[in-house]
């Protein structure tokens, strides 16, 4: 018995990375799972095929999470794909990174659409089919407790934000049973992020283990939020980040 077994789960931007590894790691924990992709159909279903040839059972959703119009349907779609909700996961982003004297507002609108005003409409098209007891965990960043480097203040700003979001949703949600997390990763090895990089000796000379994430890992927190020994756990951030901020 999987502790998410007959849980449905939502991961959004699940085609890739982190989002991949947590649509894995719930299937593999029980978990019936949809996942959002934009880009790469071919790397949804990438995903989707390998959680079927594990006996899983899996559906990708084509969804632009900065359209809010195309994210609520994904979710609503889900939901009736799946017979409702039990989990969703906030874990679509983008990285910008420039100083501010750069920053446009364009840049603002794009990421705090992505981070922020995606994981509203989220939650709003959510809530009508979360079941009581159902569990919302956003993904930040470690950023958001400590900013290492010129550049961050745009995207520390949006991943700050979910964890407001997620407090006062705690409280809102609470009588329902519903919970809400934030799960901060430091630096984590994706493609994005590659443990080979240019400056990832960098990154991980900041670390007090000195390695970086593993996507498994942040999987592995979002998946213990997501069961039944996190029931008590609610508007609060989780940093899985090897000690960077210790």
């Amino acid at each position: 018995m999987g502790s998410l077994d007959g849980k449905a789960a939502l991961v959004t931007g699940g085609s890739r990375g982190i989002g991949a590894a947590i649509a894995e790691r719930l299937a593999a924990d029980g978990a019936v799972v949809a996942l959002t992709y934009n880009a790469s159909p071919e790397r949804a279903e990438k995903v989707v095929r390998g959680i079927e040839e594990k006996g899983g059972t899996a559906v990708a959703l084509r969804a632009d999470v900065a359209d809010p119009e195309a994210l609520a349907a994904a979710v609503d779609r889900a939901a009736e794909r799946l017979g409702g909700l039990d989990v969703l996961v906030n874990n679509a982003g983008i990285y910008v990174q420039d100083i501010i004297d750069a920053l446009t507002l364009e840049d603002y609108e794009r990421v705090m659409g992505v981070h922020v005003r995606a994981a509203f409409v989220a939650v709003k098209a959510a809530l009508p089919h979360l079941r009581e007891g159902a569990r919302i965990v956003s993904i930040g960043s470690n950023l958001a407790e400590s900013t290492f480097n010129p550049g961050l203040s745009l995207y520390a700003m949006s991943k700050a934000a979910l964890v407001g979001f997620s407090k006062g949703l705690a409280r809102d949600l609470g009588p329902r049973g519903i919970t809400a997390n934030v799960v901060h990763p430091g630096s984590t090895d994706t493609e994005m992020n590659p443990a080979e990089g240019e400056h990832a000796d960098v990154q991980r000379g900041l670390t007090a283990l000195g390695r970086y994430n593993t996507a498994e890992e942040i999987a592995g927190t979002v998946a213990f939020l997501a069961g039944p020994a996190a029931g008590n756990i609610t508007g609060t951030a989780i940093l899985v980040d090897g000690g960077s901020i210790a």
